[in-house]
């Protein structure tokens, strides 16, 4: 499943738009229910405006009614893994993504979970469970 999520990434990052960094991301995310959606970085020249490829995969698939999730997959231009920012750690934090699968351009990928990258996430103090 793993290799299938990173060929999924691969073609997300090239539909990238990313014109001011040439630096291409694709991402697909695995939800409980088997549905993959992908995502890509949408650059602005304005780079507070730019959205990570996981950000947009997560929030396409927040918008379609998805909210369980298994693991997302993030693959970029660079021969080695790409780790994801901290603004899509924390989103990954919000909607409980367990595992990140991190690809490189050599076909090999590795296996993290959100507490390997992101140990101490913030959290509300009311958020059970």
């Amino acid at each position: 499943m793993y290799e299938e999520l990173i060929d999924k990434a691969e073609r997300a990052r090239n539909r990238a738009y990313a014109p001011y960094s040439h630096f291409r991301v694709g991402a697909a995310l695995l939800c409980s229910d088997r549905e993959i959606y992908t995502g890509c970085n949408i650059e602005n020249i304005s780079y507070g405006a730019t959205c990570c490829a996981e950000r947009t995969a997560i929030f396409k698939a927040v918008s379609e009614g998805r909210k369980g999730f298994q693991c997302i997959a993030i693959v970029s231009d660079l021969a080695d893994e790409t780790f994801p920012c901290g603004i899509c750690l924390q989103v990954m934090s919000e909607f409980r993504i367990p595992k990140i699968i991190l690809g490189s351009s050599h076909g090999k990928y590795k296996v993290y979970s959100l507490g390997e990258l992101l140990p101490n996430a913030f959290n509300s103090l009311e958020r059970k469970g």
